[in-house]
């Protein structure tokens, strides 16, 4: 034990104090496969973390990492800015043969860089560009990134002072809650907008998460998701969905706004879009909105072939037909029932259970809960992570392409882990 704290000196003495995931996970992984992964002394980790969203096919998933090697193999173009390429040529004919024209969803593609936040700031260049307009409205509990732009449309308190500088241009508005029957929810905002008298210049856009995956696991009904979008229409405003941990399979349809039967004009993707847990981001308009000029908006990783690759072999392996969304529905009901017992046994009750397809959420009373949670189910062997603004709400995760016993596996751990747990507070130590 004392050699592996040593081994981990490294990463103590050099690396930013900045890290987090792995003071919640104290060890070294060395290796992973599907479900797995393995520290560097062959322990194994159930996985309901799938990177956060960025490993929905699992970890070195044979097809992808097969088609990957091959590439390489052939000394396939690694790097080429937004060069034409075969690797994106055959991206772009098998995204819109398999997601676009199938959804009738008429985008252009766009390659803004390798992060989410990448996708969002170009969303919002692009807003602001096309209605001339400096405001965006947002929603409480969101996320959109890390850099300036999607920090100002992160509803988060701790990650928006992280900054340092003001972040304007941007206004909150409630999301949906599920515990208000209203059908519209609107009503602050549609008064805001309609009265010369109060403050809020027209906005751009409004961008919005259908289920937020940072602020708690909240999903927005399929009904407010259409008010939405009609307010927006009725209020000459852009509507941006990030489904950049919520796509991609994530809640069952490849969209997680699918279900609502709306028609976003921007769409941001990311995380499990390369399939494989390579960077690779999109953002997705109307092709009425691409007024960009040739350079305007640029970066030099927006041509990762090796992405390129992986997410074809995705596409082609999971989405030529409805199997992975109906067994990922169909798990998502799986959970659903076992989270409900969960939730009313060990003295570490939850306090609500929410979530769709395979992306769900127990939420705890009490500040500690969630956390001591996820630190005795790594204890027990499964990667679990928090969300919500106090990180209150124990969010899970497992890759879409999980075995049916690895799935009851990770749920068992979980309901250990919550019987297991005492959130009574302590007496300090004298």
């Amino acid at each position: 034990m004392a050699a592996a704290d040593s081994d981990r000196d490294v990463f103590e003495t050099l690396e930013s104090e900045v890290r987090s995931y792995c003071r919640n996970w104290p060890t070294v992984f060395d290796h992973a496969n599907g479900s797995r992964l393995h520290d560097e002394n062959g322990r194994p980790y159930l996985d309901f973390f799938s990177g956060a969203g960025a490993l929905n096919y699992g970890h070195n998933n044979p097809v992808l990492k097969r088609a990957l090697l091959d590439y390489l193999e052939k000394d396939g173009v690694t790097h080429a800015l937004d060069m034409s390429t075969v690797a994106k040529r055959t991206f772009l004919e098998a995204f819109q043969e398999i997601v676009l024209e199938p959804r009738g969803l008429p985008y252009k593609v766009m390659f803004p860089g390798p992060a989410g936040t990448n996708a969002v700031e170009a969303a919002l260049k692009l807003a602001r560009k096309v209605k001339g307009r400096e405001a965006v409205v947002f929603f409480t509990n969101s996320f959109h990134g890390m850099s300036l732009g999607s920090l100002a449309v992160t509803g988060n308190a701790f990650k928006r002072a992280g900054a340092g500088i003001p972040l304007v241009h941007a206004t909150p508005v409630p999301f949906d809650d599920p515990l208000d029957d209203r059908t519209s929810g609107f009503l602050w905002l549609e008064r805001l907008l309609g009265d010369r008298g109060s403050g809020l210049d027209t906005p751009a856009a409004v961008i919005v998460e259908a289920v937020q995956g940072e602020g708690g696991i909240n999903v927005a009904r399929a009904e407010w998701l259409r008010d939405l979008a009609e307010l927006c229409r009725r209020s000459d405003m852009l509507l941006i969905i990030d489904d950049i941990q919520m796509g991609c399979g994530r809640t069952g349809a490849f969209f997680s706004f699918e279900e609502s039967g709306i028609t976003p004009d921007i769409v941001t993707l990311s995380k499990s879009v390369s399939g494989y847990g390579l960077p690779m981001s999109l953002t997705l308009f109307r092709p009425e909105l691409d007024i960009w000029e040739p350079g305007e908006h640029n970066g030099t990783f927006r041509g990762f072939s090796p992405a390129f690759v992986t997410a074809t072999a995705a596409l082609e392996e999971y989405w030529r037909d409805d199997g992975l969304e109906k067994q990922t529905l169909a798990r998502g009901e799986q959970i659903r029932q076992a989270l409900d017992t969960v939730a009313t046994d060990g003295p570490a009750r939850a306090s609500g259970v929410r979530g769709r397809g395979l992306a769900w959420g127990v939420e705890f009373a009490g500040t500690s809960c969630a956390s001591l949670v996820c630190a005795r189910a790594f204890e027990l062997g499964l990667l679990l992570e928090t969300s919500g603004p106090d990180s209150e709400v124990v969010k899970l995760f497992p890759p879409l392409t999980i075995s049916d016993e690895e799935l009851e596996e990770g749920i068992a751990l979980f309901a250990r882990a919550v019987r297991e747990v005492d959130p009574s507070p302590r007496p300090p130590r004298r």
